[in-house]
This record gives structure tokens, sequence and C-alpha cells, in this order.
């Protein structure tokens, strides 16, 4: 049955379509959160979240319009948050002193980013519109809800960055020198420099 046979539920699969989209997105940073973690009990967290998710994702539109997002949200977050911490951790280990503007959900819509040290920053919900990450290397950073449009990111090393995720890249300006996570396509766009 599509919405187009019958017009009336068009609003209900959209819905539908919306939930189940965000349990896809927040099963692809858990399948993230098991390679990333060196914690075999957080991983078998994020092993049975993953499979709960893709339970729900299977459940009727009717089903679907009920789900407790909000709750399954925080769940899968504090998963997230837990194994962010871990990985940024390790990079503070030299002591050496990171920008204090780098936090979650700093506005650095525009900043100049290039000397700055960004392995292990916590850029979660960070504004990075039009943002210079040229060069950077974020190993560690996480940028899972991270608003990159108009970023520059060309020949930055993003292969190791936490969370990233393909609309992220495609919202960027990058190049075919921008290491991009594993699994995470390079944008078409980057291709023709």
């Amino acid at each position: 049955m599509s919405w187009r046979d019958r017009p009336e539920t068009r609003d209900r699969m959209f819905s539908a379509f919306a939930v189940v989209k965000e349990l896809h997105e927040m099963m692809w940073h858990l399948l993230e959160t098991q390679q990333r973690t060196y914690d075999p009990d957080i991983a078998d967290d994020a092993r049975e979240l993953v499979e709960s998710l893709a339970s729900l994702t299977r459940r009727s539109v009717g089903e679907l319009e009920f789900l407790e997002i909000g709750e399954i949200r925080a769940s899968v977050r504090s998963v997230l948050m837990e194994v962010s911490a871990e990985v940024r951790a390790s990079f503070f280990a030299d002591d050496r002193q990171m920008n204090p503007d780098l936090v979650p959900g700093a506005d650095l819509a525009g900043t100049d980013l290039r000397g700055d040290r960004l392995c292990g920053a916590d850029l979660r919900n960070a504004l990075l519109i039009g943002a210079d990450l040229r060069g950077c290397d974020l190993a560690g950073a996480d940028l899972l809800g991270a608003d990159l449009r108009g970023a520059r990111v060309e020949d930055a090393e993003l292969s190791l960055a936490l969370y990233l995720t393909r609309p992220q890249l495609a919202a960027a300006h990058g190049n075919r020198r921008t290491r991009v996570p594993t699994g995470v396509p390079v944008p078409r766009s980057w291709l023709d420099d």
C-alpha cells in the first residue's frame, strides 16, 4: 500500500517514515560505538540496543506513531556519550590545553579553527556553519549533531571522528583528499577538484 493509492494515509506514513529514519540513525551510531569502545560490556549494551531498535523498525505504522522516541533516544544517548568520553579521553594524555570555546553546542559559525587542537574535541551539536577546518585533524572529535553546512573540510582528517554522517558530509565543502570514516561515502561534489 502506498500513500499515493490512499492519500488519507499520507501524514501517518510520513510520520512513521520519520520515526524509522531516526531509529536507523541511532542504529548507525550504535554500530560505531561497538567498534570504537574498549569496554566489552558497553559493546554488548550497544548490540542489544541495535537489536531492539531493529525490531522496532518492523512495527506497523500505527505502532510507530505511539513509540516513546524520547525515551529511546535517551537510552541511546547515554551509550553514545559514554563511548565518546572514553574515546576522547585518550587524546588528553599529554595535558595540552584545548580551546575553551570547543564545547558541545558551541556557536563556531564562520570560525577559523585551523590552528586549534581538535583531536578529541566535544563538538556535539556545535554550529560549525562555514567554519574553516581545512587540513584539521578531527580524530576522536565528537561530531554528533554538529551542523557542518558550508564548513570547509578540504584536506581534513575526518576518518576517526565520532558520529559523522553522510548528510553532514554532504553539507560541507571537502575534496578528494578529505579522509572520511569507513562506510560513509565521499560526496560526489568533492571529487571534482
